[in-house]
């Protein structure tokens, strides 16, 4: 999506919402709101359509903006306090995140799936005022003792009305806080302002309707015809919420563009696929191992799939037998996929389409606000083409982690560049192509793995001399997560529950595999874990 595509050039013109300019040295979306929740406001339009299903419970955008204000009236906050939100996917969920905005708080988005005394932790990370909590995390947090006030979802107020005068949030206050982490496996706060959140969310919005436009043109019609014609957007919610990826895409983008939003708790491909039937999902956005379970199923038990018209992925390489099975089975559906990063508030890479297909090996292409560049080891920037570390800066980059000042200067520096720990290349069109990950880092079904975390875990249990933790590839899980110990007196099941009971049943290791002496070092002292890929198969033993 550039600058040179007329389509583009007339959503961005002076005097469009979409207006494009230069401010303080950096390219914006000149009629922005203020603030999030301003934005979140125009949604009231959509009325009494329906926006969150959940179950046999179904919402419309009255009745959430109703218990929204419901909430925001008691939680008892003051501008800028932060909020932390410890709940399964669920519509109070939606609700919490968005009343908290309402009374001008900072919502902090914790993972839901952490054992108590990890919950814990990153709860404490940002002194919250509040805490809203499901049933099973706030019994958590009791278990771990914690000290602060919760407030259960299940006691969530169903009528109030919220009358406080509340001060429009300057755009570089913080909206949310939401969880990262890195090498050393530290739990961090990716600090996102009112102005990155906005921005992440109106590009998505610019995305869509630049590919409205383009239909119209490709079909001579206009786009009145095609918007009056299309069913309403509907979105199946699997990616966590307290993801960026959630959060944007799955909650807040189908809420401002007026999308009913279909809950699912828990992955199931049968599930899966009745919920499609029924709700006439038309987004559908999934892991590799998500795609293949609908479609494989679908084959076999006939089920109709048709009214799905978007299909994406993102973070991994859309395997292209995968991608001939999809052109296949629903062929007018848009293909898409992105590439973003939760301290980007989202994508900053986006191909949809035609996009999409000219370059399937790309993670998408540059979005008109971010600037990308290539580093190497040095810093020195690289001409377009050269691989290295993949650098972003624009309206869109957090403003810090939180309490983080040094971890936050490593990676964010004065002129506002940040360094993603991606490495790839940015070809003449500004397509991007990840080719490696600087950040020692597992993605497995969908979910974050940081093998540092696993690693400290793991030490924990006296019997292991040395461990490592790492990837490989896994054609279900696009990786799965193994380990290797030096240890005695243990078993691989010992060792898979500790981790997870200690974290998060999620993290443990697929596998582990026992050295019989000391694990491969390179040159500067580390643990190899290339030499302990290559030695993995004879390491298992029964491989």
């Amino acid at each position: 999506m550039t600058g040179g595509d007329p389509i583009f050039a007339a959503l961005t013109a002076p005097g469009t919402p979409f207006e494009i300019g230069e401010k303080d040295g950096m390219r914006r979306f000149l009629r922005a709101p203020a603030d999030l929740n301003s934005l979140i406001e125009s949604a009231r339009r959509h009325g009494d359509a329906t926006f969150i299903v959940e179950g046999d419970r179904r919402l419309s955008f009255d009745e959430t903006f109703a218990l929204r204000d419901a909430l925001a009236a008691v939680i008892d906050i003051a501008p800028g306090d932060r909020v932390a939100i410890c709940m399964r996917n669920r519509a109070e969920w939606m609700i919490g995140f968005l009343a908290v905005i309402r009374a001008g708080g900072v919502a902090v988005l914790i993972n839901s799936r952490g054992a108590p005394a990890e919950l814990r932790v990153a709860v404490e990370e940002c002194s919250p005022a509040l805490v809203l909590a499901d049933e099973e995390r706030a019994a958590a947090l009791h278990e771990a003792a914690y000290p602060g006030r919760v407030l259960e979802a299940a006691d969530f107020p169903v009528s109030g009305t919220f009358d406080r005068q509340i001060p429009v949030a300057d755009p570089d206050d913080p909206a949310a806080i939401l969880f990262t982490s890195g090498t050393t496996g530290r739990v961090k706060g990716a600090t996102l302002t009112h102005r990155n959140m906005i921005t992440g969310l109106m590009s998505v919005q610019l995305a869509g309707l630049a590919v409205l436009h383009n239909a119209a043109q490709q079909y001579g019609v206009s786009i009145e015809t095609i918007l009056a014609s299309r069913p309403q957007y509907a979105v199946l919610v699997i990616y966590p919420l307290f993801h960026i990826s959630g959060l944007g895409s799955a909650f807040l983008s189908p809420m401002l563009s007026g999308g009913k939003v279909v809950i699912m708790r828990r992955w199931d491909p049968e599930g899966a696929l009745q919920l499609i039937a029924k709700e006439k999902i038309t987004a559908f956005t999934g892991v590799p191992t998500m795609l293949w379970d609908v479609l494989n199923r679908a084959k076999l038990g006939a089920v109709d799939i048709s009214s799905l018209n978007n299909i994406g992925t993102g973070g991994q390489a859309l395997p292209i037998n995968l991608l001939e099975a999809i052109r296949e089975a629903v062929p007018h559906a848009f293909l898409g996929t992105g590439f973003g990063l939760t301290e980007t508030a989202g994508a900053i890479a986006m191909a949809l389409g035609a996009d999409f297909l000219r370059k399937k090996e790309a993670a998408g292409r540059v979005l008109t606000l971010a600037e990308v560049r290539v580093h190497d080891e040095t810093g020195r920037v690289l001409p377009p083409g050269s691989t290295g570390e993949i650098a972003v800066r624009g309206p869109m980059v957090m403003k810090g982690y939180w309490n983080r000042p040094e971890e936050t200067a490593a990676v964010l520096d004065s002129e506002g560049w940040f360094r993603t720990g991606d490495i790839g290349r940015v070809d003449e069109e500004g397509y991007v192509f990840i080719v490696d990950r600087k950040k020692d880092m597992v993605i497995s079904g969908g979910e974050n793995i940081y093998c540092a975390e696993v690693e400290r875990a793991m030490s924990e249990l006296p019997q292991i001399a040395e461990g490592a933790a790492f990837g490989l590839p896994d054609e279900r899980l696009g990786e799965k997560l193994v380990a290797v110990v030096l240890a005695e007196g243990l078993t691989e099941g010992d060792i898979r529950d500790h981790v997870g009971e200690t974290l998060a049943r999620y993290k443990a290791p697929v596998r582990v595999a026992f050295a019989s002496g000391p694990l491969p070092r390179n040159a500067v002292g580390k643990i190899d874990k290339i030499r302990l890929r290559a030695l993995w198969p004879d390491l298992l033993g029964d491989a």
